[in-house]
């Protein structure tokens, strides 16, 4: 990633030093969520080796850069950022489960059935799953400020968890465990590519699509946007979304595994259906960078020095090594 990235002539934006900031700030957030917790259990102790591994942090900075593009403060997206991250984490460690990808390093250590037990590794999932939404609805005030009224956070939890659940992300990665296989199932020569294609957007619009989208649209929602700015905002991030899993499938072909702190090529091991095995790695390239500039048409009717942050975030998403 360069450190900066240049957004108009006239505007150098940087990006690292944005991106170092909000994670910061985030993980002081999750680690009080996590010194709620007994810190002697195994549960605690397993959450606490996922949740604080690192990682990019991208959909909840992506959640306070949306709030500071209506031009409000980012803080008031802190609450519903923390809960989307402790999801995300949930999601990763299940992911990585031998019943799921088999992956035995993430964010650049063992995953958390590795370093503890598949048991555990279920239960810590479950966990932050369910404690996302405690600390949008018990009490949030004692641990945020300023913090969203009790309607909006009423609201957060519906989106939040609807893009999660089964009409959002587990429903895509069921598609996607059906995927694997797919081009030995199939003789490739005989694929329809349009039909494939469509099917692979519509797994990624709900696995990895609907959390970045809720991601943007929870940020805005939380800083009191209208719903016109929420909508736009959506757009971006529904494309911003599946340009991020292009990425991801490139980087899955080409990426080093010490950058990137996971093993590269599970997916054509694997005969995984992705956006290079049918189009190739050049279109692939292509299909994401026209994502990402029909991303920031919507974004048009906002403030330009506020949403600097949501553009370079657009820019990152193809540019990223990890």
């Amino acid at each position: 990633m360069n450190k900066s990235i240049n957004i108009t002539t006239d505007t150098l934006f940087d990006l690292s030093a944005y991106l170092k900031e909000k994670r910061a700030i985030l993980d002081d957030y999750l680690k009080k969520v996590i010194q709620e917790l007994n810190p002697e259990n195994e549960l605690a102790k397993a959450i606490e080796h996922s949740l604080m591994a690192g990682g990019k942090r991208l959909r909840p900075i992506l959640a306070m850069a949306a709030a500071q593009a209506t031009g409000k403060d980012f803080r008031l997206a802190l609450p519903a950022a923390c809960s989307i991250e402790m999801i995300h984490t949930y999601s990763l460690i299940h992911d990585d489960l031998p019943a799921m990808d088999n992956d035995d390093l993430r964010r650049g250590i063992p995953t958390c059935h590795k370093a503890f037990s598949e048991a555990t590794a279920i239960l810590a999932g479950d966990a932050l799953l369910t404690h996302a939404f405690t600390i949008l609805t018990h009490n949030p005030r004692a641990m945020f400020d300023p913090c969203p009224n009790d309607e909006i956070l009423f609201k957060l939890v519906a989106m939040i968890s609807r893009a999660a659940g089964a009409h959002g992300m587990v429903e895509g990665q069921m598609m996607d465990m059906q995927a694997t296989g797919f081009l030995d199932q199939h003789n490739q020569s005989k694929v329809n590519i349009d039909n494939c294609l469509a099917h692979l957007k519509k797994l990624h619009e709900l696995k990895t699509g609907k959390m970045i989208v809720v991601s943007v649209e929870s940020g805005a929602l939380s800083a009191g946007a209208d719903p016109d700015q929420i909508e736009r905002l959506a757009k971006y991030a529904g494309k911003v979304g599946l340009a991020f899993q292009v990425a991801d499938d490139i980087l899955n072909v080409e990426g080093d595994p010490y950058v990137m702190g996971k093993a590269a090529g599970s997916d054509a091991m694997n005969n995984k259906m992705t956006f290079p095995a049918l189009l190739g790695l050049e279109p692939s390239r292509t299909f994401a960078r026209n994502l990402i500039q029909e991303a920031l048409e919507p974004l048009n009717t906002f403030n330009e020095k506020d949403i600097l942050p949501l553009k370079a975030i657009a820019g990152y998403i193809v540019d990223r090594k990890r």
